[in-house]
């Protein structure tokens, strides 16, 4: 039970430092003040923005349940997977620790809609709002492609979890998202002030949680692999 509450709070920060890093909060922000641009009321801004947030969770959840059902339904992998997960899991998570502490880089990747559907978006209400939502979320930085494919995936498949982790990440990355909607639809004049201290927070939790990663991945390590036992954890 502890393992799994320690899990679902695991994958929970990994969305919220999904949400908050460079690229994806660039683009959150941006969004969500293209779409109160074509808005008079502060109440459509931030519905527009409960949708847009809902749209990424969505995203993710759906690609994470994909990966995670190809992975459980073949009886072979599956068995793989639970034997050897925990032996996996440590140099899995030294390399994201790499990654979150820009030791390694990682091409980013997008999916980009075409200017049909763009345009669609951009004049269209609050589903839309939720379709550009889903869309922006399958364009991948290198931090947000390594917390996401190489931290939750992973963290997922050792829970045998394609659904609950999957959901609390999907949570994670909507709560900023959100705070930015509500500023934006209230009129906040401070978002850039609170914009430049989010930065500087996911700086720092970002190499905070990469030094995490190596730790425990070396414990996993020495653990499942070379089977040496350290009590100290």
């Amino acid at each position: 039970m502890n393992t799994l509450l320690f899990s679902a709070a695991s994958a929970l920060w990994l969305g919220i430092l999904t949400s908050i890093s460079p690229c994806p909060l660039a683009t959150n922000i941006a969004a969500i003040s293209f779409i109160s641009k074509r808005i008079t009321r502060s109440r459509r801004v931030i519905l527009s923005g409960i949708s847009y947030t809902l749209g990424r969770m969505s995203a993710y959840l759906a690609l994470a349940i994909i990966l995670l059902a190809g992975a459980f339904s073949i009886p072979y992998l599956s068995n793989f997977l639970q034997k050897y997960m925990n032996m996996l899991l440590g140099p899995v998570l030294i390399l994201a620790g790499m990654f979150l502490l820009e030791l390694l880089q990682l091409k980013s990747f997008t999916i980009s809609p075409g200017k049909k559907l763009q345009q669609k978006v951009e004049t269209g209400g609050l589903w839309h709002a939720g379709l550009l939502g889903f869309i922006f979320a399958l364009s991948f930085c290198p931090i947000s492609a390594g917390l996401f494919f190489l931290s939750l995936i992973p963290l997922s498949v050792k829970n045998n979890s394609p659904l609950l982790l999957p959901l609390l990440y999907g949570i994670g990355t909507a709560l900023p998202v959100l705070v930015f909607a509500f500023l934006i639809g209230l009129g906040a004049h401070s978002i850039a002030q609170t914009y430049n201290k989010l930065t500087i927070f996911e700086r720092w939790a970002r190499r905070i949680t990469g030094v995490i990663f190596i730790m425990v991945g070396i414990y996993y390590c020495l653990t499942y692999i070379f089977n040496i036992s350290l009590s100290l954890f």
